[in-house]
Order: C-alpha cells, then structure tokens, then sequence
C-alpha cells in the first residue's frame, strides 16, 4: 500500500502549499452552517502584474456553463419544446451532410457527449489566445471532418456538443438561450451574474453560490 503524506492541519497551510504544485492561484470558500463564511486564497489573480490572488474577484465560469445550458434543455424538454430522441439533423438540418451521423446524433447524445462529434477545442487551427464570440467560426473548425466515433457508442468530451445545444435553444426559443438562462434558473435562484466572454459566446459570471 503506497504511503500518503497526511494533509496540513489547517486550510491556510493546505492551499499555501497548493501553489508549490504548479498553480498560480488557489481560492477556497468554506460555509459551515453556525460559522461564519471564511476565504482562503494564495497566489497570483494575475501572475503577469504580481496581483495577488483576491477571494472576492470574479472568474469565468468557462465549462460549467454547459451545466445551465443542459438545465435550460431539460426545462424545454419538460414543457414539450424539445424532445431528447430528435436528432441534430431535425433542430438544424442545415448541418446534415456537414456533420458526419446528424441524423442518428440525438439531442440526448449531445448533452451525454455521446455524439462523436469532434472537439473544436481540439483542432490545431483552434486559437486559445484570442477571445471570439464567433459560434460560426467555431463550428467551421470541424465542419465536414470525420466522426470520433459512431453515434452512442462511445464518450468524449467535446466543447461542439454545447455550441451545437446553444444553437438548438436559440432557435427554439426565438431569443438567445442566455437570457433564458438568466430569466428562468438565475433570477429565480437569486445568484447574481455579468455577462463575459468564454469559449461558448457568452458565459455567467457567479459571484458567490451557497451550497447547504
């Protein structure tokens, strides 16, 4: 049995240390019901000026958009909007023939990551560096390129499968699917939000979420 070394005994010493590991910063938010709320941080909220890590500054919410974008999905599919058996080629069919299977990917296959569908992200021509809100670019990047892999019989991640489900809930709700976002998850919940830039055009910027 491999021998672990035991954690610090406090949290402060547990995310100082956290940066020795190759991260440039490190934010915790303990909420323990009886005590109040306490933020730890070390490092750097921005390595290139040396500012130092800041428990209250906002980040991108990046991937965990797509939890929103899935939870908006089952909302229209509850109230019969959508349906998760339809296919991509149904919703767009201007993307039968431009992407290998459309008709046998199904809405549920999209969000599972269950499509073959290749990442965009992973494309060699794909620029991380430059921030673009260009849905139409992003698709272009893996447009008419072979499948990962056949319709359900495998599990990738790929970034196109949300870019693809934001398409579907705009032109299914005839507005963008952030502000249906906002209206029906957001608002109702009471988490506060700015809208930024992210890899899938428009992403929330959660300020503080309790958990209990």
């Amino acid at each position: 049995m491999a021998w672990l070394e035991p954690l610090p005994d406090t949290v402060t010493v547990q995310v100082d240390s956290a940066i020795d590991h190759g991260l440039d910063g490190i934010i915790v938010y303990v909420d323990q019901s009886g005590k109040e709320p306490v933020h730890y941080s070390a490092g750097w909220k921005n390595k290139t000026t040396q500012e130092p890590a800041d428990p209250l500054a906002l980040f991108k919410i990046a991937s965990i958009s797509k939890l929103y974008i899935a939870a908006a999905t089952a909302k229209l599919v509850g109230k019969h909007q959508l349906s998760l058996d339809a296919s991509l080629a149904d919703y767009l069919p201007e993307l039968a023939g431009r992407i290998e299977n459309a008709d046998r990917i199904s809405l549920k296959m999209l969000l599972q990551h269950r499509s073959g569908i290749p990442n965009f992200t992973d494309q060699s021509d794909f620029d991380w560096f430059t921030s673009s809100t260009d849905n139409k670019e992003r698709l272009g990047l893996i447009l008419d390129k072979p499948a990962d892999f056949e319709p359900d019989a495998d599990y990738s991640y790929s970034n196109t499968n949300y870019l693809l489900i934001g398409s579907i809930l705009d032109k299914t709700l005839g507005y963008s699917h952030q502000r249906y976002i906002s209206n029906e998850i957001l608002v109702p919940l009471g988490l506060t939000y700015q809208r930024g830039q992210s890899n899938l055009k428009v992403c929330f910027w959660i300020k503080r979420v309790r958990v209990t």
